[in-house]
């Protein structure tokens, strides 16, 4: 599901002491210690932890393939947050996905209490995540990507990364002429219904999300 994603209130210009540079990259392989503590994070904040099953392998199995380029099966984009200028890496030649960086100026010095944990190299450190995959639309007659997790922890939240992520994703789609991006909100996550709604997205009432899964749905794939 996408979650919280609050409000964005426009960065004010401050000291450069106060500076947070901030880089969206696709995740790779090496990053899944962290993507699998985020989604736990994820579950934890939609008290949903008793639905919580995945490891590192199994993650690990299914989120990557050599064989599939990323945005044509399951893409996951992190962000991550440096007090510094990221230096130049081989995320800049990524041929699938060049890095979207920003400078974020804050009012007061920032103190991240889970930096050690979320530390990825040196002094960067991963801020949250985006998860996608293309699904398709036959009344329109075109691809779109379906936005499984959008997540960003706590301390980095009202700081615009939320906004920042979502564009992400629908700068993607745009850009490969999809039709639209669907997803799913809690319904009492009021805060992200009002930040979507804003964003111009419209809750399409008329229809019930269903999911079969566990022992209805080994029972219905042994049905002769």
């Amino acid at each position: 599901m996408a979650p919280a994603a609050p409000p964005n209130p426009t960065p004010e210009t401050t000291p450069s002491g106060h500076q947070l540079f901030t880089r969206i990259r696709l995740a790779t392989p090496s990053d899944i210690p962290h993507i699998h503590k985020l989604i736990h994070q994820m579950a934890v904040f939609e008290r949903l932890t008793h639905l919580f099953s995945a490891t590192e392998s199994s993650l690990s199995a299914t989120l990557f393939s050599p064989t599939v380029q990323p945005f044509h099966s399951f893409t996951i984009l992190l962000l991550e947050a440096s007090t510094t200028l990221f230096p130049v890496s081989t995320f800049d030649s990524n041929p699938f996905f060049k890095p979207l960086t920003e400078v974020v100026n804050l009012r007061l010095p920032f103190e991240d209490p889970e930096r050690e944990t979320f530390k990825s190299r040196d002094d960067v450190t991963v801020v949250g995540y985006v998860m996608f995959f293309p699904n398709y639309s036959t009344f329109l007659g075109k691809p779109g990507f379906y936005v499984e997790n959008l997540y960003v922890r706590e301390c980095y939240r009202r700081m615009g990364f939320g906004k920042m992520f979502f564009c992400a994703v629908t700068k993607e789609a745009v850009k490969m002429k999809y039709g639209r991006v669907d997803w799913v909100v809690l319904d009492w996550n009021v805060n992200a219904l009002r930040f979507y709604e804003e964003m111009g997205a419209e809750i399409v009432e008329e229809y019930k999300f269903f999911r079969l899964t566990g022992k209805p749905l080994q029972a219905s794939g042994h049905t002769h």
